[in-house]
């Protein structure tokens, strides 16, 4: 960073900040989209939903034995930080696909793992060393001005193919607008990658993936913003 940025406000102290944020999502939207698909996919994406609700429960169990590593050795162990990212990801994919943004209607993998080819990617860089103290805080107490914000985002209900909240009232816009139209509004798609880049920030965060910071920002867009200001 130059010697004469202006920090970010937000940041907790030890907390680094990268050109760009570790947590990195990129996205772009099938053409053409089924005017109707839309309508049954909360049934289609069911099996993903029973998968994930065993992925989410060991996801916890792992989070839990992190939580005492990086507290000991002020690492992730690398294992279970990939299965952790791949929870994430696979969740997110399923939301693509479904409720949290409609911009597919290729079916998810049955997998953690990244696929070249799908039209959404997520992944978080592995930090070589995290703080033993924020460990301690970062997830209950630094995060909470974001989980107020993602309560708006969300509106209490988060599942896999599923957001409550804005998120799931602008689906149902481009739901209505594929309808009518058979077209994806741009506008749309932009806010939404956005905002569930927030959450997905909040969420690595969270689960004590990275000791950057989440920004009380709304990057819009399939792209990373090249640098945080």
């Amino acid at each position: 960073m130059g010697a004469h940025e202006v920090p970010r406000p937000g940041p907790p102290p030890g907390a680094t900040t990268p050109p760009g944020h570790p947590a990195r999502l990129t996205a772009e939207p099938d053409t053409p989209l089924s005017r109707w698909l839309w309508l049954v996919k909360w049934l289609l994406a069911l099996p993903h939903s029973v998968v994930l609700l065993f992925l989410w429960v060991a996801f916890v169990g792992v989070g839990v034995v992190a939580f005492f590593a990086i507290l000991f050795t002020g690492r992730y162990p690398r294992p279970l930080f990939d299965f952790s990212t791949g929870v994430l990801r696979w969740n997110w994919r399923v939301a693509y696909y479904a409720y949290g943004a409609l911009g597919t209607d290729r079916y998810p993998p049955f997998t953690l793992a990244d696929v070249p080819d799908y039209p959404t990617h997520w992944d978080i860089a592995y930090p070589q060393e995290l703080s033993r103290g924020l460990v301690l805080v970062k997830w209950w107490l630094l995060a909470v001005p974001h989980y107020l914000v993602l309560g708006f985002f969300l509106g209490g209900a988060r599942m896999a193919w599923f957001s409550g909240g804005l998120i799931g009232l602008l689906a149902l816009f481009v739901g209505i607008a594929l309808a009518f139209t058979g077209q994806y509004p741009r506008g749309l798609f932009d806010l939404l990658l956005g905002l569930n880049r927030w959450v997905l920030r909040v969420a690595a965060y969270a689960a004590l993936l990275t000791d950057v910071y989440p920004p009380f920002r709304l990057d819009q867009g399939g792209r990373e913003p090249d640098a945080l200001p």
